[in-house]
């Protein structure tokens, strides 16, 4: 019923396109079927320097896999997967990551901050924006190497790529520990034992310039080498109006050298050595809602009305320094009926990154600053059969062994005390003024000029240091039986243990933060009551003794004077609590401590359980169940707390720090679980592919940025139900049609806990109900083996809510700082919404030489819209927002050897 209630709600919310052409593709493979040619079962593909086609493109299910690691033809996994062709990357353009998202619409690529801070998403579920302690929940692997962070993930692709699967659902248990939501496999061709290449250079708007080359041969009987390189440079397409310089350019370049040795047809060994470097300014924020706020000391932001201008501005421009390294070395022994692989890796990867963090023209905050290191190695051990029998399995073993360190400043600027001058008079209805203040308390404290100058000034801030090693160890295994013909039955399992111990070494210099407002508040309340009361008594320096005051409050005759003089007194007193909503760094109590040991470990069994069935040589029906993993993540931020179960051993520890407050040291794991049918056809003129699921999340990893800081929260419970279909379908030989469609209904379940309280049952942001992709392809030859290839694609999101809420919304109480309503935070959010419509398109011309020349375009439709939205920091009621990329042309020259 559930699986039904699903088809219906899809059907209701499809486009009348996309019905349509859905109609067209399921219908016409029925009639291929008596036309389709049966494929042998283990019938290997083309290779890719023997084409097919005169493309070189493979046809749908014929594709060749290694989602289950093993290579299978596509039609033959029991999973859902898309696999994005070299052909496809070639003609359409695709540059990375980011652009395959166009052409899967279960995948949904985010960027954030800076270019390090890329968050990838499979089927809704996805993590890790701005916190380099998040373990993501999509993995992806570059050649059967592990890359832990988005830093190490988003950079162009090399070329030579023979294909890119993503898969989707829970992958644990091949994948390991952080594929809870999916996998991004990409696949690069081996060097070749006879000589090869290409070279491309492309020229586009912006001053695009793109140039990539490719060079593969032997250097004996046994060993090949190959090597890659390219560049990729492009003017900015937004201006910073404040310095007049042009950002999100593009400005990176990569070199990756591999070598083959094959001396017999029983080993082989792969060595894989690569270096990137990306060098921009990046990212430009918008406002999307202005406010007063900054406007007092003369900041400027763009109109709110036109953000997709491309004008922001910011006191300095955002810079982000990438260089990501490593070396990889795959052996593979074939002995009698077994297969043994190791896999070894090496890789560093470091961020530096510095931004103008208010996001206007004024110098409110002077520096926001990361440096980012992280080293990772990996050991994979594993041994797989190719029996001609009933039985085959998979054994494996891995190791993986990271460090992590985040350095960090924020740093407050030459404007920032008079910004804060302006919101200690909004907040105290003009009761305080900045000066005023430094002398009340300096008075309290017995020095009227103690803090004279000193809140907010120019370099105080936070400097903030965080270590983080991970320890990973996990064996896995996985088994195919076939009982009877044409039925596979599959068990499989991983076991992980994950141990992580983390540092912090984070010193806050803001003096007015560091005030302990509370005690100061009822020192203020005793002065002025002594104070007022010494002046009716007319006592000598004008201040009544405590005895002095205790009499006239216990005086039948003063007492309600007392009274009256101690609430006024106390009302204004009480303004002073009103201002803890402006110490914004305060004290941080570093971890490990007396009390806090500065670890998490986590162990999990993930398994799979699936059956298959093939009613005939071209369909492949199967029933999947399965679960998934990702471990803790350690909140490496100024954020970090500790928990509320702490506290009572914290202050008899005497380690409370002032203004201590609770909340997460880390995230729990989370735990997917997957129910999933699917159907694969491939009949010649058409493939079809099909998969139906429910797919739950139990302690879903949460990272939201609160205006000043980041909430790190487990979602009790969130779920999708959804479909997703792709299909081919040849109806003349030059015409290739294309679409794949993805529908979704994700809910949280249950979420009591979260930043805008009990929103269980709520729809999540960001996940747009329908997203659907269509394309055609015209393959025209024209002799003396020339021919011209016209394609296009068009990519389709439903409106969706970008965010759950904007939390610098929440109404608290202004004294206690308690929550009082969270509604206007999530009412505030319902304004921003995103509907996703981009065209891309490419004419090539493929010359028998092996010279192809292309005219090509990325979102030709010049659709923008807003990819992020958040509230802008330490500025009550601005919303600011990241937006996509502009419309992309350009011209390529592409050759073959």
């Amino acid at each position: 019923m559930r699986v039904a209630a699903v088809f219906r709600g899809g059907a209701r919310r499809l486009t009348g396109v996309a019905a349509a052409f859905s109609l067209v593709i399921l219908g016409l493979p029925v009639a291929a079927l008596a036309q389709a040619a049966p494929p042998a079962e283990d019938e290997a593909p083309p290779a890719r320097d023997e084409p097919d086609s005169a493309t070189g493109a493979a046809n749908g299910n014929e594709i060749t896999v290694t989602a289950t690691k093993r290579e299978q033809l596509l039609l033959k996994v029991p999973v859902a997967v898309t696999v994005v062709t070299a052909d496809t990357i070639e003609k359409a353009h695709i540059r990375d990551i980011e652009d395959i998202s166009t052409l899967v619409p279960s995948l949904r690529v985010v960027d954030h901050q800076s270019t390090a801070q890329t968050a990838f998403y499979i089927r809704g579920f996805g993590n890790g924006d701005n916190n380099v302690g998040v373990e993501p929940s999509v993995g992806v692997f570059i050649d059967n190497v592990y890359r832990p962070r988005s830093a190490a993930e988003i950079g162009d692709f090399f070329p030579a790529i023979t294909r890119v699967e993503v898969l989707r659902g829970p992958q644990s248990t091949l994948f390991g520990k952080n594929a809870s939501a999916g996998v991004i496999n990409i696949m690069t061709a081996e060097p070749k034992f006879h000589p090869g290449g290409e070279g491309e250079v492309s020229y586009g708007n912006d001053n695009a310039l793109i140039a990539r080359g490719f060079v593969t041969g032997p250097l004996s009987q046994t060993v090949a080498v190959s090597l890659a390189a390219g560049i990729n440079r492009r003017d900015g397409y937004a201006r910073n109006a404040t310095t007049g310089d042009a950002i999100n350019n593009r400005n990176r370049w990569f070199v990756r050298g591999q070598l083959l040795y094959e001396p017999d047809t029983q080993f082989k060994l792969r060595l894989i050595a690569d270096y990137s470097r990306i060098s921009e300014l990046c990212c430009a924020v918008v406002n999307v809602r202005a406010s007063a706020a900054s406007a007092a000391v003369g900041g400027v932001v763009n109109n709110p009305a036109t953000p997709f201008a491309d004008v922001t501005y910011a006191n300095f421009d955002p810079t982000n320094d990438i260089r990501d390294y490593g070396l990889s070395a795959e052996a593979d022994y074939t002995l009698g009926p077994l297969t043994f692989t190791s896999i070894t890796s090496w890789r560093k990867n470091r961020a530096i990154s510095n931004s103008d963090a208010d996001f206007t023209s004024a110098d409110l905050l002077g520096r926001y600053s990361a440096d980012v290191a992280i080293r990772t190695i990996t050991q994979e051990f594993r041994v797989a059969t190719n029996i001609d029998g009933p039985l085959n399995f998979l054994l494996g073993a891995f190791y993986s062994n990271e460090a992590i360190g985040d350095a960090g400043q924020t740093i407050y600027g030459r404007q920032f005390r008079s910004y804060a001058n302006f919101l200690i008079t909004q907040a105290s209805a003009d009761a305080y003024s900045l000066p005023a203040l430094e002398s009340e308390f300096g008075t309290l404290q017995g020095n009227p000029a103690l803090y004279s100058g000193q809140f907010f000034a120019a370099g105080q801030g936070l400097d903030e240091a965080y270590h983080l090693t991970d320890n990973d160890f996990s064996i896995y295994g996985q088994a195919d039986f076939k009982p009877i013909r044409r039925v596979t039955l599959t068990a499989g399992f991983d076991y992980t243990r994950d141990i992580k111990h983390f540092a912090t070494d984070v010193v806050s210099s803001d003096v007015f933060s560091g005030l302990n407002l509370p005690a100061l508040s009822t020192l203020a309340t005793n002065a002025g009551i002594a104070q007022a009361i010494g002046g009716l008594l007319r006592v000598p320096g004008g201040v009544a003794s405590p005895a002095e005051v205790a009499g006239f409050a216990g005086n039948p005759f003063t007492a309600p004077y007392y009274r009256l003089i101690a609430n006024a007194v106390a009302a204004r007193a009480s303004q002073l609590l009103a201002l803890r909503a402006l110490q914004f760094l305060p004290p941080f109590l570093n971890v490990p401590n007396a009390v806090e040991p500065g670890r998490v470990s986590d162990g999990n069994l993930s398994w799979t359980a699936r059956i298959a069935y093939d009613p005939s040589d071209h369909m492949r029906l199967y029933l999947n169940a399965s679960t998934g993993f990702k471990a803790s993540s350690v909140n490496l931020s100024s954020d970090s707390r500790p928990a509320l179960s702490d506290a009572a051993a914290i202050v008899a520890s005497g380690l409370a720090v002032v203004n201590q407050t609770y909340g997460t040291r880390f995230a729990g794991p989370e735990h997917s679980m997957l129910f999933e049918a699917g159907l694969k056809a491939d009949w010649g003129i058409a493939t079809l592919n099909f998969a139906a699921f429910r797919e739950i999340i139990t302690g879903f990893q949460t990272n939201l940025f609160t205006g000043v800081g980041y909430d790190l929260l487990n979602a009790q419970k969130e779920s999708v139900d959804g479909f997703e279909f792709e299909g081919t379908i040849r109806p003349v030989a030059p015409l290739l049609l294309s679409q794949s469609l993805t529908y979704l209904r994700p809910k949280y379940d249950v979420f009591t806990n979260s930043t805008f309280g009990d929103v269980s049952g709520a729809t999540p942001a960001g996940i747009p109900p329908l997203a659907f992709t269509a394309g055609a392809s015209w393959d025209q030859p024209f002799g003396a083996g020339n021919h011209l290839v016209l394609r296009g694609d068009w990519h389709y999101e439903s409106s969706v809510q970008v965010e759950d809420g904007l939390p610098a919304e929440i109404v608290t109480n202004p004294i206690t700082g308690a929550v009082v309503n969270t509604q206007p935070a999530i009412a505030a959010a319902r304004a921003f919404r995103r509907t996703v419509s981009e065209f891309d398109a490419s004419v090539t011309w493929h010359f028998a030489s092996g010279l192809e020349l292309s005219v090509w375009g990325r979102n030709l439709t010049d659709d923008r819209y807003l990819t992020v939205v958040f509230d802008s920091p330490a500025q009550p009621g601005s919303v600011s927002a990241y937006t996509n990329e502009p419309r992309m042309y350009g011209v390529s020259a592409l050759y073959k050897f």
